[in-house]
C-alpha cells in the first residue's frame, strides 16, 4: 500500500504533471511566474485548493452522485464546489494574509476556473482511487504545479536578462522556454516505470 502511494505521489509530481505534461492550468503558469514569491504563493494556493477540493468532491461523487445515479452532473457539481472553496480561500487570505492576497491579484479568482483543479478531482474519480489515494494524488498534483511554477519563475528571471532577438521578446520566448521545460519532464517516465517494476 505504501509503495502504491509513493508511486502515485511521484507520478503526479513528475510524470503526470498537470502543467507540463497535461497542459492544464497554463494561465496562472504563464501569468504569475514572473516573480518567485508570487509563483510560490500561487503554487501553494493551488495545492491547498486541490486538497480541499478533493476532500469535498470525492465523498460527493461516491456517496451522492453515484448512489443517486447522477454521475452525469459531476462536472457541474465539481465546478460549483471548487468555486465556493476558492471564494472562501480568497476571503481568508484577504483577512489574514493581505500581502499574499494583493500579490496574487486577479489570479486568485482564476483558481476558480483553473482547469487543473477540476482535472485533478475528476481524474481521481476516473482512476478509481480510494479517498487516501485521491488525497495523495491531489497532493502530488499540487506539488507538481508548485514545482513547475518555481522552476519556470527561475527560467523567466533568466529570460528577462537575456538579449533575445526582437521577434522573440515577450510572449514568444516565454512560450519557447515553457515548451523546453515541459520536454525535460518527459524523462521522468522511466523512473516511475522502474519503481513499479
Amino acid at each position: 500500500m505504501f509503495k502504491t502511494l509513493i508511486v502515485i505521489l511521484m507520478s503526479s509530481v513528475l510524470v503526470n504533471n498537470y502543467v507540463l505534461s497535461k497542459f492544464l492550468g497554463i494561465c496562472p503558469f504563464l501569468g504569475v511566474s514572473k516573480k518567485l514569491d508570487q509563483a510560490c504563493g500561487m503554487g501553494l494556493s493551488v495545492t491547498f485548493v486541490m486538497l480541499v477540493a478533493t476532500v469535498a468532491t470525492w465523498p460527493i461523487q461516491r456517496f451522492v452522485l453515484d448512489k443517486l445515479g447522477l454521475g452525469y452532473l459531476q462536472t457541474i457539481v465539481f465546478i460549483l464546489v471548487i468555486a465556493a472553496l476558492v471564494q472562501f480561500i480568497e476571503i481568508v487570505l484577504k483577512k489574514y494574509i493581505p500581502s499574499l492576497h494583493k500579490s496574487l491579484g486577479i489570479y486568485l479568482p482564476l483558481i476558480t476556473t483553473n482547469c487543473a483543479v477540476l482535472g485533478v478531482t475528476i481524474q481521481n474519480i476516473s482512476d478509481g482511487y480510494n479517498f487516501l489515494e485521491s488525497m495523495v494524488s491531489s497532493l502530488g498534483c499540487g506539488l507538481g504545479f508548485l514545482l513547475a511554477m518555481v522552476l519556470f519563475a527561475g527560467v523567466r528571471s533568466r529570460i528577462e536578462n537575456c538579449n533575445a532577438p526582437k521577434a522573440f521578446k515577450g510572449l514568444p520566448v516565454t512560450l519557447i522556454a515553457a515548451s523546453i521545460v515541459s520536454l525535460s519532464f518527459f524523462g521522468f517516465a522511466g523512473i516511475i516505470e522502474n519503481l513499479l517494476g
